[in-house]
């Protein structure tokens, strides 16, 4: 099952068939479209969006085949000494460090890159990968699906956190793992699913 999030509604792809109600429409992706769940999306109604299809390789293709895909990279860093996590603040809201992937960038490479530009952080140390998330989102008018890479970090950077304004952030912070619940109050959705699988 792969949940991908448009705004802070799941859409969960299935190979399980599910009962329909008008909050959890449930669509058949061989014979659905883009503007069809989109629309769906943006009704008052709709809570969360199931595509089914029975064989999952079909259905991972179908629905991925409805949008350009942008790819983008980022990590969750823990620092080694005081054991706090870092998060930046961006669009009013608390989010992980990451951005989109250079033409012919290794992934790895641009998820510390990214870390670097958006916060200051220097000396990563990539500890294993992460679950990928997915989500839908607008740009000029058009719906694209952005598919992130992530990466657990470590680092022992004692220096100043030098948030990237350019890219409309506002702060870049360590915290604890108790603040973590607080700010996931103000987060999107599929960072606190990007937290709860990592197991930290």
């Amino acid at each position: 099952m792969y949940k991908v999030f448009f705004n802070q509604k799941p859409i969960i792809l299935t190979t399980s068939f599910v009962a329909q109600t008008e909050e959890t429409p449930v669509f058949f992706v061989k014979f659905t479209s883009k503007k069809n769940i989109i629309a769906a999306l943006k009704s008052k109604k709709v809570s969360t969006l199931y595509l089914y299809h029975p064989k999952e390789e079909r259905l991972k293709e179908l629905f991925f085949g409805l949008f350009k895909i942008i790819e983008a990279a980022g990590g969750i860093v823990q620092h080694s000494a005081s054991k706090k996590y870092l998060f930046i603040f961006r669009n009013d809201k608390w989010d992980l460090p990451k951005g989109r992937i250079e033409k012919e960038e290794a992934v790895r490479d641009a998820a510390i890159r990214e870390v670097e530009e958006e916060t200051g952080v220097g000396g990563l140390e990539i500890i294993k990968p992460l679950p990928t998330t997915y989500h839908v989102f607008n740009r000029n008018g058009k719906y694209r699906l952005k598919k992130t890479y992530w990466y657990a970090m470590e680092t022992n950077y004692s220096g100043e956190l030098i948030p990237q304004e350019e890219e409309g952030i506002q702060k870049a912070e360590w915290k604890t793992k108790e603040d973590v619940p607080h700010l996931f109050e103000n987060a999107y959705a599929n960072i606190k699913l990007l937290w709860e699988k990592a197991e930290l």
